[in-house]
């Protein structure tokens, strides 16, 4: 596979360590020069300033969109067109309608779409869901989120919501397997020019609910989450992988091997790229998750419940 990388600072230069590992990188671009250059020598790839000048120069089979989301639909849109396959960095667009245009264009062309929501990969989460696609411990009624850290610093375009809250609202929705009915926030910023602390809550059929709790205020990194379900509260934290199950009759901490999630991620792209494997992450999944964003930043700003009719 050949895989070039569009964009390299911030979280992107993960991706580019992983790809330049797995033998799959050959060549980088970034709208800074300097920066091209120097991840370009340091992983001894071909490098760019320029989208078109790398489309015109090389022969490419896939490529991973990490630049700002306000530039996510231009870039993948006009890789797409190109036949490629693409992986974009969450949220994949700003605006639920230009994730749902770039859907239909990787499907008219036959390619691959896909977004980075990482935590499906963490093996933490995954055994979760398999606990709960088994019920084994029960039908899940709530889940429950909690991320905080201060604001990463190459975040510049969206605040928390769209930046750390989305890949809760994916998980969420992933475990439940459905799309919520109601979305209610309440959002405000207290250091930063957008939205600093969110708490969303979404409402599933049957009265199931999730609460996702984000914030760029405390100082710690908090990432952690529980499931609470007929026979057992089952919780975890995304850093240390470790997943606790409290029952009537104890605690128990299952074993299981540590990996890095964004390895997992990258090889699952690639390998469906060579049609080894189904894509985890859809392209709809994307965009529903991008929908319930919007609706939470409306919700937020209105002081209302918003109502969606998602499928």
């Amino acid at each position: 596979m050949r895989i070039v990388q569009i964009g390299t600072g911030g979280w992107g230069k993960n991706h580019t360590r992983i790809l330049s590992q797995l033998g799959a990188l050959s060549a980088v671009c970034d709208a800074d020069s300097i920066r091209a250059k120097e991840i370009g020598t340091k992983y001894s790839v071909n490098h760019y300033s320029s989208l078109d000048t790398l489309l015109n120069s090389e022969k490419f089979d896939g490529a991973f969109v990490c630049t700002p989301t306000s530039t996510h639909f231009k870039i993948a849109k006009t890789l797409l067109e190109q036949k490629k396959n693409v992986f974009v960095e969450k949220p994949m667009t700003y605006l639920s309608d230009e994730g749902e245009e770039l859907q239909r264009i990787a499907e008219k062309n036959k390619v691959i779409l896909t977004c980075g929501y990482i935590e499906r990969f963490n093996p933490a989460v995954a055994l979760v869901k398999e606990y709960i696609k088994s019920k084994k411990y029960g039908e899940l009624i709530m889940l429950e989120f909690h991320r905080e850290n201060r604001m990463p610093l190459h975040i510049k375009d969206v605040g928390i919501i769209y930046d750390t809250s989305v890949h809760d609202i994916d998980t969420a929705m992933w475990f439940f397997d459905d799309m919520p009915e109601v979305v209610f926030a309440r959002s405000g910023k207290i250091r930063h020019e957008h939205e600093d602390f969110a708490t969303i809550m979404l409402g599933f059929k049957e009265n199931k609910v999730a609460v996702i709790a984000s914030n760029w205020i405390t100082p710690t990194r908090v990432r952690k989450f529980s499931a609470v379900c007929g026979d057992a509260i089952i919780s975890s934290d995304f850093i240390s992988q470790e997943v606790k199950i409290e029952t009537n009759h104890g605690t128990e901490i299952p074993r299981k091997e540590v990996e890095e999630p964004l390895l997992l991620e990258i090889k699952n792209f690639l390998a469906a790229s060579e049609g080894k494997e189904k894509i985890v992450v859809k392209p709809e999944h994307a965009v529903n998750t991008t929908k319930v964003a919007e609706a939470a930043l409306l919700s937020s700003q209105k002081g209302t419940p918003i109502y969606l009719d998602l499928k």
